[in-house]
């Protein structure tokens, strides 16, 4: 009887133990660009945070943007993810901007520091661009396909600001516009 109630007692106070344990959380943070590195970077952390059990991923964001394929990999990743990501905006001055913004809404949580500012999304077009006959014609295709880069963009925010509960409109209008907020506005 004395083992049994001595693995009974051990029991109970691991159970005891288990429910007063503060929650696993882990931090990851990244300053810079969004590129291939910072996709694989945000990616190992939420593999990371998996195997070991956490109970969420704190990503401790600083950008001014970056590539379109890593951002949406990151955010496809985001989405998917089992484990809750908490993106936060820190610390004071930070940003996220362009590729920033649809890291931030993609996340089951966004939070900003006082003092950082979220928006300009409107997506920028970085050479590798054939080039164009001298002239309008040139201006006009280059217009068409600064429209459609905008319009998918600004759809494909307004689905992960849906997906999350968030404001579409703002989404949409956060593309179109390359509109920024401050924290304080953000909120709101």
């Amino acid at each position: 009887l004395k083992p049994m109630l001595t693995s009974l007692l051990i029991l109970l106070h691991s159970l005891v133990w288990a429910i007063d344990a503060p929650p696993r959380v882990l931090v990851a943070r990244w300053v810079g660009p969004i590129t291939p590195v910072s996709s694989e970077f945000m990616l190992s952390a939420l593999g990371a945070a998996r195997e070991r059990g956490c109970e969420a991923l704190v990503l401790e964001l600083d950008t001014p943007g970056g590539l379109d394929g890593a951002m949406r990999e990151t955010v496809k990743a985001i989405l998917s993810s089992e484990v809750p990501v908490l993106v936060h905006v820190v610390p004071a001055g930070a940003r996220a901007t362009s590729a920033g913004v649809f890291i931030t809404m993609s996340a089951h949580v966004a939070a900003m520091a006082p003092g950082t500012n979220i928006g300009a999304a409107h997506p920028v077009q970085l050479g590798g661009m054939p080039a164009h006959p001298a002239g309008q014609e040139a201006k006009k295709s280059d217009s068409v396909m600064d429209e459609k880069l905008s319009n998918d963009a600004a759809a494909y925010l307004a689905a992960i600001a849906e997906r999350r509960g968030r404001n579409a409109q703002w989404a949409r209008f956060v593309v179109h516009k390359s509109s920024s907020l401050a924290s304080s506005d953000a909120v709101r």
